[in-house]
């Protein structure tokens, strides 16, 4: 009888730690699962859907706007396809020096109930002069 108890120990621990580790994959997957989407389909997603996106279009030529300390700028992101379709970002952190109004840029953050993005990273699209030239 003593045998058989030990074996019962030995399998209520074993689905205690699948259970954890089930857990924990669940988790760490539903934390990080972020859309990456356009202007257009990021204003037609629900706001609560959009806690955590990465966002990509173009600086907008008008609304650009830093502030003294070089460490925040609020702008507005361009559709790439509709160019009359934006979004207001504000960020706050070190900005690429490549940043500029016409850049392609993407944003990782999440959507403010104003209806703003407030961006946690920014990232410009390297130009075409640092890419390889064909040589042929």
């Amino acid at each position: 009888m003593a045998k058989k108890s030990g074996k019962n120990v030995y399998l209520v621990a074993l689905l205690l730690f699948l259970g954890g580790v089930g857990y924990l994959a669940y988790s760490g997957f539903s934390e990080n699962s972020v859309y990456f989407l356009n202007v257009s389909e990021a204003l037609a997603t629900p706001s609560d859907k959009l806690k955590a996106a990465r966002l990509f279009g173009t600086v907008a030529e008008d609304g650009l706007s830093r502030s003294e300390t070089g460490r925040d700028v609020k702008f507005r992101l361009e559709d790439q396809e509709n160019k009359a379709t934006t979004l207001w970002v504000e960020y706050t952190g070190a900005i690429p020096d490549t940043f500029k109004a016409g850049a392609e840029v993407i944003v990782e953050g999440g959507l403010r109930p104003d209806g703003s993005f407030q961006a946690k990273t920014l990232m410009t699209k390297c130009p075409s002069k640092y890419q390889k030239e064909n040589r042929g």
